[in-house]
């Protein structure tokens, strides 16, 4: 893979969307939520739940993020025992997917999402450095993964800009191939040159703090700091959730999330699988696109799980959602995926839902969305050497190797005409997800400003009491390591916010 140049005035759409979504056609009811204003959503949601302060949710979806701005939730649509409807977050990422799959709103524009994500997030965030960068530094888009998605992002901000934009691979293979940092700024080695990056847009998403340091005075969005806040670490996450939730109770406003342990030992796993009636899910918390993640539902599967050798220390373990009488038991009761309108074979199975947000100059409006299914279709009754991944598991993604990955479009359910009915939501579903979504975005960041000293500096100690994993503590880098011979020396860096 080598560095691709994006000049402005091109957008093939054949090139950033699955072949079905360039034929799609929104459903009626997403548009109308696309274009929702924030005061009606808002009057909705409170309609709904008289019990939430309205000018406590006002101030959640208008205070500006310092670190992360652009994330996406998956939220299960589930139900409990007795037949209340409920939203819940099961991961939030940092960097996401989604464009790809989302129809676009206007015929007219078929740069869609990628569009309103430049124009409404990153340009107005970086204008004025812009303004101020001397003509030869350049723009950057970084990725490892999703090249349809992230070649898209550097299409329409070299539009945006009517700047040339560099699309560069940073792999795991190779991080450093083309990157050099000095003074605490970064610089791609580019047809015998090393130019200086005036701001970045990263989608690099494989622990990419093994990838890049975590301070930079180069803009860059998101910086690293999300990532290790909880859009890539599931363990932070939780804990964010519980903090936000902590300081909200008062408004009403709560994130609903599975009842999760944190900084789990292996050798701790069976006592938590009795402790929650032998069903729960273990993921490892630094990884993603399903990767690390093991639904256990009888003895098989924790033998399984008990016998594989793990990269590192600690676990995550939550409640598993699955049928009504094969999920977790639980202080609170039982909760199971309500899952898709019956198929013309009466089949029912669970999805997830994927709510892309950003921060759009004044307040958090949704990017995208599109839902995911598993393989095979829910059981009101395990059956004997059943695989339950296959029955739970949602994520399309799917590695190959090093660097190498494919996808599973099959399982795709968009939000068109064709495929969003199927999901049995309406607009006050849409709505709830949308305010899940912006709840854990304001947690994450939350926590992000928690973890970065003022100055600049990573609050390392803070964070191990956190995250106390010796193995990924030991991933965190805080430097670049040396550059090859005749590059130069490399500098130690701290990630500031972009301003």
């Amino acid at each position: 893979m080598e560095i691709e140049v994006l000049k402005p005035g091109h957008f093939e759409s054949d090139r950033h969307y699955y072949p079905r979504t360039l034929n799609a056609q929104i459903h009626p009811l997403v548009l109308a939520f696309m274009r929702m204003s924030r005061g009606r959503l808002v009057s909705r949601y409170c309609h709904l739940n008289p019990h939430v302060d309205r000018d406590a949710l006002e101030e959640v979806l208008t205070t500006a993020p310092r670190f992360l701005r652009w994330s996406g939730s998956d939220v299960l649509n589930v139900s409990t025992e007795d037949g209340r409807k409920r939203k819940l977050v099961v991961e939030t990422n940092s960097c996401p997917s989604g464009q790809k799959s989302f129809p676009v709103l206007e015929d007219d524009r078929e740069e869609g999402g990628y569009a309103r994500m430049m124009e409404h997030t990153f340009v107005p965030l970086i204008s004025k450095v812009l303004r101020k960068a001397p003509p030869e530094h350049v723009l950057t888009v970084l990725y490892d993964k999703n090249h349809m998605e992230s070649s898209g992002y550097a299409q329409v901000l070299a539009n945006a800009t009517g700047r040339e934009v560099l699309l560069v691979p940073c792999l795991e293979s190779d991080p450093h191939r083309f990157l050099e940092i000095h003074d605490r700024r970064l610089f791609v080695r580019h047809e015998g040159q090393t130019v200086e990056v005036a701001c970045a847009f990263r989608y690099v998403t494989q622990k990419p703090w093994t990838r890049l340091p975590f301070n930079l005075r180069t803009p860059i969005l998101n910086p690293i700091v999300a990532c290790l806040a909880g859009g890539r670490n599931k363990t932070t996450a939780a804990k964010a959730y519980e903090m936000l939730n902590g300081k909200l109770r008062e408004s009403g406003l709560q994130i609903h999330f599975p009842e999760t342990h944190t900084n789990v030992g292996k050798r701790e796993v069976p006592l938590l699988a009795a402790q929650f009636g032998g069903r729960l899910v273990v993921k490892v918390p630094y990884l993603n696109a399903g990767q690390g993640i093991y639904t256990i539902v009888n003895q098989r599967e924790l033998d399984a799980f008990m016998a594989e050798d793990h990269p590192y220390e600690e676990f995550v373990v939550q409640q598993l959602v699955g049928g009504l009488h094969w999920s977790s038991t639980c202080q609170t009761g039982k909760l199971f995926h309500i899952g898709t309108i019956p198929d013309k074979s009466e089949r029912i199975y669970a999805f997830d839902m994927r709510m892309m947000i950003s921060w759009q100059e004044s307040e958090f409006r949704p990017l995208a969305m599109y839902a995911r299914r598993a393989q095979l279709p829910l059981l009101n009754d395990l059956e004997e050497g059943s695989q339950s991944w296959s029955i739970l598991g949602t994520n399309l993604s799917k590695r190959l190797g090093v660097d190498s990955w494919t996808t599973e479009p099959t399982r795709l359910l968009m939000v068109d005409r064709k495929d969003f009915g199927r999901l049995g939501l309406g607009m006050d579903d849409l709505i709830d997800t949308f305010v899940q979504t912006v709840l854990c975005h304001r947690a994450i960041d939350d926590l992000s400003q928690q973890l970065v000293m003022r100055g600049g500096g990573f609050r390392r100690k803070l964070f191990a009491t956190l995250t106390p994993d010796a193995s990924l503590l030991d991933e965190i880098r805080e430097d670049l390591p040396q550059k090859r011979e005749g590059a130069g020396s490399s500098s130690t860096t701290i990630e500031s916010p972009l301003s």
